[in-house]
């Protein structure tokens, strides 16, 4: 247990990053019982300051002017992908626990220092995967854990989104290898993370990327077969080229006793949904579809009820390092195989 953690009071959190995923954590945060922000910090002082007075807390320039201005006993990472261990080590460092964003790190050997570190320190370590907590989403896993689907032929996700050439201009470490990756690491990472979560595990994968219109390092486009253990197929579509806005965000699973597609913009939506034996979730269907303002969805307001949970000692983790690292390897793997040519064994 971190150092200062008060399991009978609002666990003190600070969320370091306050770029355009940021706001999502301040809004799930407040609007979750039994957490408290304390601080913001960010390497741009500005934006920094503009997130203190939005959500009137201490604002800092380091996450180490923060950890030294506050006391909290978890730290939320919401910085560049490419960051995410190297601030994860500081706060598990300093006994905090750690919320870190997608991807956990860009790199097996950042996930594994991250996760190593943590326990080292004895806090827990939460990787975000918001998706996994969409209803539509709970419901399949629900149906595979039932065995509803029978064998799992094959499964697929598309992501046709729209991320314009402004969107990687509004922040230098977009696109680069350095700090980001591409479609795959970045937009699609959630949809790699539900194909393992559902289908998985993953034997193999072969891959094409492409940087076909962004002035990016990265890819803009690609396409991934995937080969599961159990002998099924998985497909992953991804492109950021979409005209005129954001499309398609959408998941298929075909097995011998059932078919199920949950489509909208963020897998919010039930398309389809045929089994050859009845079960009382099929009258939740209509329930579980939402509309999110945005490809995020609801996720992290449900994320965070997960992290006071645990933290309070009445649950496990959604999803841990160990968790987060699964995608991570599947799309080092794609990155591998596109660069190669060559069909990559997991």
């Amino acid at each position: 247990m971190a150092t200062g953690l008060r399991v009978s009071d609002n666990i003190r959190i600070a969320v370091v990053g306050c770029g355009r995923i940021s706001k999502n954590h301040f809004d799930a945060i407040a609007r979750v019982e039994g957490l408290t922000l304390v601080g913001v910090a960010d390497s741009i002082a500005e934006r920094a300051r503009a997130a203190g007075v939005a959500n009137d807390v201490p604002a800092f320039e380091s996450l180490e002017a923060m950890l030294a201005g506050v006391e909290c006993d978890v730290v939320a990472i919401a910085t560049p992908s490419g960051l995410h261990p190297v601030h994860g080590i500081v706060a598990a460092s300093a006994g905090k626990h750690v919320v870190s964003e997608k991807p956990m790190a860009i790199s097996l050997q950042g996930a594994d220092a991250l996760i190593e570190a943590c326990a080292d320190n004895g806090v827990k370590l939460f990787v975000v995967k918001q998706n996994r907590l969409n209803p539509a989403i709970q419901l399949v896993k629900r149906a595979v854990n039932k065995g509803r689907f029978g064998r799992i032929h094959s499964a697929n996700c598309t992501v046709r989104w729209a991320r314009p050439q402004e969107y990687y201009d509004q922040a230098p470490w977009r696109g680069t290898w350095a700090m980001d990756g591409g479609a795959f690491m970045n937009q699609a990472s959630h949809y790699v993370d539900l194909l393992q979560w559902l289908a998985g595990p993953v034997e193999s994968v072969v891959a094409i990327t492409a940087t076909q219109e962004r002035r990016i390092e990265a890819e803009d486009s690609g396409a991934a077969v995937l080969k599961f253990r159990n002998g099924g197929i998985g497909v992953l579509d991804v492109t950021m080229l979409t005209y005129p806005k954001n499309l398609e965000g959408s998941l298929t699973i075909l097995g011998d006793r059932g078919s199920v597609k949950i489509s909208g913009t963020a897998v919010n939506r039930v398309d389809t949904w045929l089994f050859a034996d009845y079960d009382d979730d099929d009258k939740l269907i209509e329930a579980a579809a939402t509309t999110p303002p945005s490809v995020y969805g609801f996720g992290h307001e449900g994320y965070y009820r997960n992290v006071v949970r645990v933290l309070s000692g009445e649950g496990v983790p959604d999803t841990d390092g160990v968790e987060g690292r699964k995608s991570l390897e599947i799309i080092l793997a794609i990155y591998e195989s596109a660069r190669t040519g060559k069909l990559f064994k997991l």
